[in-house]
């Protein structure tokens, strides 16, 4: 097997009613890397925005500038339950495995992203949630 290909199969993922569950327990950490104009028009609630262009240097800053920064603590390597998501997947991949190669060990991603999110009835923050659609 490929080196290549062992990392991709290597990444941790995590299902809809898995992160349902990890929120509602306050196990996990959301990191949104969709760009800032694709949060404000929605992403799942408690998630802390971090475009994937800007997570590299994000997560190799000094904690302190990371809270002045982004408001929010920052994480630590051996934090568990650390997930990564985008809109459909792909960014959110690249962004799991970008963390876990700087040695995040609790890294995740959640593939389905905020389009299954939505979709499946998740909560959501910002933006035209359900767009008139009824309630789940």
């Amino acid at each position: 097997m490929a080196a290549g290909s062992r990392v991709s199969s290597a990444v941790p993922t995590v299902s809809f009613p898995e992160l349902r569950s990890l929120l509602a327990a306050g196990r996990a950490r959301l990191f949104d890397v969709k760009t800032r104009e694709e949060v404000a028009a929605g992403t799942i609630p408690g998630a802390l925005n971090i475009p994937v262009s800007e997570l590299e240097g994000a997560l190799q800053m000094d904690p302190a500038a990371f809270q002045a920064l982004y408001s929010a603590e920052k994480p630590k390597l051996e934090d568990e339950n650390l997930i990564f998501f985008c809109q459909m997947g792909k960014r959110g991949l690249q962004a799991t495995q970008l963390a876990q190669s700087l040695g995040y060990r609790g890294a995740r991603n959640y593939a389905g992203g905020y389009r299954e999110w939505v979709q499946k009835g998740g909560e959501v923050e910002g933006g035209r949630a359900q767009e008139g659609r009824g309630r789940p």
